[in-house]
């Protein structure tokens, strides 16, 4: 076989292999969007919003609070009013404790000088939706100090389970 055919035929089983990678890669399903808190002050009134489209409900999904804090918020939690609403229903209220750090350890989630972030699992084992559609959410913050200062972000993060 001469030369040429031989790096031909290489130079096709390369870009056959790398359609193959690029055609069975599966599409990553996740859903994340935050809100910036205005001057890091978040009113029980200010509700962080939005809505997410789940179109296969075969899998399960692991939900997240995405919270983005400085290093002077003064508790080591937050209480949140967690609302999701399904595609024709009402919205569904909760009230959620996070725990966002303790006074051995120091604060979770990632920090870089004095702002950290985290996400926090909403639900111990991931869940399914029933129905495909549009759903909507709506956090608010029901502490005590009205507005809660040193919150920087909010946010909601949606994934498929492994």
């Amino acid at each position: 076989m001469p030369k040429s055919s031989v790096i031909n035929s290489i130079k096709a089983y390369i870009i056959l292999f790398a359609f193959m990678q690029l055609c069975s890669c599966k599409p990553m399903d996740v859903y994340e969007k935050s809100q910036v808190v205005p001057g890091h002050e978040w009113a029980s009134s200010k509700a962080i919003e939005g809505s997410f489209e789940i179109t296969d409900t075969i899998p399960a999904y692991q939900i997240y609070i995405v919270l983005r804090h400085t290093d002077e918020y003064t508790y080591n939690n937050i209480w949140l009013n967690m609302g999701l609403q399904s595609p024709g229903d009402s919205m569904y209220d909760q009230k959620v404790n996070l725990s966002l750090g303790n006074d051995a350890q120091g604060w979770e989630g990632t920090g870089m000088n004095d702002i950290w972030e985290l996400r926090k699992p909403l639900n111990k084992v991931p869940r399914r939706f029933i129905r495909p559609g549009v759903y909507k959410y709506r956090i608010r913050q029901i502490m005590r100090d009205d507005p809660l200062p040193h919150i920087m972000s909010v946010g909601l993060r949606v994934e498929r389970a492994p």
